[in-house]
């Protein structure tokens, strides 16, 4: 392919003076970042855009209104610096807006689907012949009625051959009832004539059965051999369909072709499955992220910072708020960016550095059965896929027999329960799967929560295409209940106590933020919220029973935040 040089409808000059901004050393890693000033500003423009100029047919679910399904959308900008050492920025949108109709303000498409006479569009005209062909031989009046027949007359063999067994299941009765009174009665001359009379009756109603049920079978044989013509051609078409459906897929994943900073070019197929031996999830190359990043290298635009936002109405699984800004999603854009970022300068993973360096766990209790910790904030509970360092690690290299009993998130800060031997963990362990232990949480949302106190109930799931992120799932979500006290508020917060009835993982952060659960987000909480200076979530209460002396223990320790 080669590189374009054209009019840049899609770039956009800053209209706010951006002077006196540093621009990043390096370009921010996408998936755990703090939006750069000069990105906040860019998604700011395009906000006003959005709020102000766009007119289209997509309802966000912003303007009550809007008429048509409500689709909230995630946006991306992306800061871009011109051959002339111009800065402006680029915006994309995620997905399709207005039915696919695309506006000149954003990025288009790395690969456009639905382009007129495209490959996409030629080929799918093949598959809709075939579904129209099966769909035909399907209502076909001689296979419908063959069908017919053939469970109808199922339906009479069986009522038949049904009725004929329970008549001959009575005859054997009263058999087995003559059998009886003929030994009692008859002499043995007589008895054997008669009983050789039962064993023939036995035999005919056995033959008879034998003959209808050939019979039926005869009949069903006839039209199961009538019917298979249709069948056969009907399997053949569903398997037409389903190799011109997989050479469609094919195809398409290798029209999507990626190029990186250092001007090579991939495509989606190579990039999952002759790579990462995957099949390219659904929507992939079609995130904000590699649009962007698409155009500025065919257009010799150098790429500084990025950032996405949420515009519209949350889903109703996920915890998305309007205008907040995100990460780029993990499972479709991960493989795909990691391609595109190459030949970039690129600030590290954060979640490869240590979070715990310099930090120290606070012993609260210790005695020869169990260890009562105080963990800070941005310190593992246990080992990471990056990072080993942890609460676990660091107790095990005193008390090698010692098992943390229950964990905290990376961000959450306070009371952790570990045993120092098997015999110890176990019987805590079963404490916590009663739910005899007592737990309390203090907390600080940023915003205000209308009610005092109440029971949060919402199954919860792991978001597959996100990691680690979590969602409400009423399908396969694990049960998930929250009480809570609202404490007070001030200045436009709400401190509350959370009581964890279940423990599923992010279960208070997300009760917390879910528009379905108090739909105000813990202050700080960095993935359904607004990042701050940390997470005010802290786990400040634990009661349970000792494991050997059965005496009930009780630890509170203070949060560092005010409360």
């Amino acid at each position: 392919m080669e590189y374009v040089k054209t009019k840049l409808a899609a770039f956009h000059p800053f209209i706010q003076d951006i002077s006196t901004l540093p621009s990043p050393r390096k370009f921010n890693y996408p998936f755990c970042y703090e939006a750069h000033p000069l990105a906040k500003i860019a998604a700011g423009q395009v906000q006003e855009f959005l709020n102000q100029s766009y007119d289209n047919e997509h309802n966000f679910g912003i303007d009550p209104e809007h008429q048509g399904m409500v689709i909230g959308k995630m946006f991306g900008v992306l800061v871009v610096r011109t051959p002339e050492n111009e800065l402006g920025f680029l915006a994309a949108y995620s997905g399709k807006l207005a039915q696919g109709k695309q506006h000149p303000y954003f990025v288009p498409p790395v690969y456009e689907v639905f382009q007129e006479n495209g490959m996409y569009l030629t080929e799918v005209k093949g598959v809709t012949a075939l579904n129209e062909a099966l769909e035909a031989l399907e209502r076909n009046e001689s296979y419908l009625s063959l069908k017919a027949q053939l469970e109808q007359t199922k339906g009479l063999a069986e009522l038949e051959i049904g009725e004929l067994k329970t008549q001959h299941r009575i005859l054997k009765k009263e058999r087995h009832k003559r059998r009886k009174e003929a030994q009692l009665n008859l002499s043995p001359e007589a008895l054997e004539p008669f009983l050789e009379q039962l064993k023939n009756e036995s035999l005919k109603q056995q033959y008879d059965l034998r003959v209808i049920s050939r019979s039926w079978e005869a009949k069903l044989k006839d039209l199961e051999i009538a019917l298979s013509a249709h069948l056969e051609k009907i399997e053949q078409l569903k398997e037409d369909r389903k190799q011109a459906s997989a050479q469609l897929q094919r195809q398409l994943f290798e029209s999507y072709k990626f190029v990186n900073a250092k001007k090579d070019w991939k495509s989606l197929l190579s990039i999952f499955t002759e790579d990462l031996g995957l099949v390219p999830p659904a929507g992939a190359g079609e995130c904000a992220a590699p649009k962007l990043l698409q155009y500025a290298y065919l257009h010799n635009l150098q790429p500084v910072t990025m950032a996405e936002f949420w515009w519209g109405q949350s889903p109703k699984s996920e915890v998305r708020k309007h205008g907040e800004f995100y990460p780029a999603c993990r499972s479709k854009c991960l493989p795909i960016l990691g391609f595109m970022l190459e030949g970039l300068e690129v600030d590290d993973n954060p979640l490869e550095n240590n979070p715990a360096e310099g930090k120290e766990m606070t012993i609260v209790f210790e005695d020869d059965d169990l260890i009562v910790v105080n963990k800070p904030a941005e310190f593992l509970s246990v080992p990471g896929r990056y990072v080993k360092d942890s609460v676990q690690t660091r107790i095990k290299a005193r008390y090698p027999e010692a098992i943390l009993v229950h964990r905290l998130d990376q961000s959450t800060s306070g009371i952790i329960l570990i045993g120092k031997n098997h015999e110890s963990y176990v019987h805590l362990q079963k404490q916590f799967l009663q739910k005899t232990v007592l737990k309390r949480y203090h907390a600080v949302l940023n915003g205000v929560v209308d009610k005092d106190s109440g029971i949060i109930d919402l199954p919860l799931r792991v978001d597959l295409d996100n990691r680690p992120q979590q969602m409400v799932c009423y399908e396969y979500g694990k049960p998930a209940q929250t009480k809570f006290e609202v404490q007070k508020i001030v200045d436009g917060k709400t401190f509350i106590h959370f009581y964890p009835i279940t423990g599923r993982t992010h279960q208070l952060r997300m009760h917390a933020a879910h528009p379905s659960g108090l739909n105000v987000p813990i202050l700080g909480d960095d993935l359904y919220g607004t990042k701050a200076e940390r997470l005010f979530l802290h786990a400040e209460y634990l009661e349970f029973d000792h494991p050997r002396t059965r005496e009930r223990l009780r630890f509170e320790v203070d949060a560092e935040f005010e409360i």
